[in-house]
């Protein structure tokens, strides 16, 4: 199932032609896009050269003005917890169990993190983020849930060698809305080492806009990728990846890829059975 029209995965959002056709049709989002481009620039200027500290420095802003806005879609706590619901229901209903060692890359503020805290056992959650800002709103959002005894781990990164993490520990890695504000090159780091700390039999659920036209980015903050394209970057560090066709089937607007080392199953279905997450009552969200 495709998210909307088929004309929608070909759109090249970087083109003048759809930013004047898309202004057209919201004119009261100009404003905002004008001021988002401008710190944008200035940020990549400041950053110049490192990926990681333009984007670090892009979520400090956007955290000091709504923790929730920053991880994803406007400032609704609605829509906060109906996006880290479908994320935790999609992995449950995936065969998640408490006993999982769970990495999760790009945790945020916990918008699904807390729930995974919640239903793991004790000290099998690690969080990761290059971001201290949010890193610090995800504490709140540990006290505010009373999720202390779980002892979860939160650490902040400056890239995605995951090179302080054990070999073959973690049975489940999750990076939800990473990829999709991410360039190739950090996308190629993160799949060169998550084989090594990825347990046997686990896999790596990961999310991104796709296009089936070129491959583009919008402000160097959203980034555009053929499933082929990621696919044959899995596997250059021998890894295979599976496109997830129940996750299109929920109001999200990204599409999923899991993978895994070739010789396990993706789904391991001895021990988790893969069914599609109910998508009722999720009301339609944006990543």
């Amino acid at each position: 199932m495709q998210h909307g029209p088929a004309s929608h995965l070909s759109v090249n959002r970087s083109r003048l032609g759809h930013k004047m056709r898309y202004a057209l049709r919201h004119p009261e989002r100009v404003v905002p896009y004008l001021r988002r481009a401008g710190r944008d620039s200035w940020l990549r200027l400041r950053h110049r050269g490192s990926h990681v500290a333009y984007y670090r420095a892009v979520m400090a802003s956007d955290t000091a003005r709504s923790p929730e806005a920053a991880v994803g879609g406007g400032p609704s706590h609605d829509r906060w917890l109906a996006i880290g619901q479908m994320q935790y229901d999609y992995l449950v209903g995936h065969g998640l169990t408490p006993r999982d060692r769970m990495l999760e890359i790009g945790c945020g503020n916990l918008r699904a993190g807390w729930r995974f805290i919640e239903y793991l056992e004790p000290g099998h959650y690690y969080g990761i983020d290059i971001s201290p800002d949010i890193l610090i709103e995800a504490k709140k959002t540990l006290v505010r849930y009373g999720l202390q005894a779980k002892r979860p781990y939160l650490t902040p990164v400056d890239d995605l060698k995951l090179d302080f993490l054990p070999d073959a520990w973690f049975t489940v890695v999750h990076a939800h809305s990473v990829f999709s504000h991410s360039p190739a090159d950090v996308i190629d780091e993160c799949l060169a080492h998550v084989g090594r700390v990825l347990a046997p039999g686990g896999f790596f659920d990961f999310t991104f806009d796709r296009t089936e036209g070129v491959e583009h980015h919008v402000l160097g903050e959203d980034f555009y990728y053929r499933t082929e394209t990621l696919t044959r970057l899995a596997a250059k560090h021998g890894l295979v990846a599976r496109f997830m066709d129940d996750w299109e089937q929920l109001p999200h607007g990204q599409s999923k890829l899991r993978v895994s080392h070739p010789a396990a199953d993706p789904d391991r279905d001895d021990e988790r059975p893969s069914r599609p997450a109910a998508a009722a009552d999720v009301p339609a969200v944006e990543p």
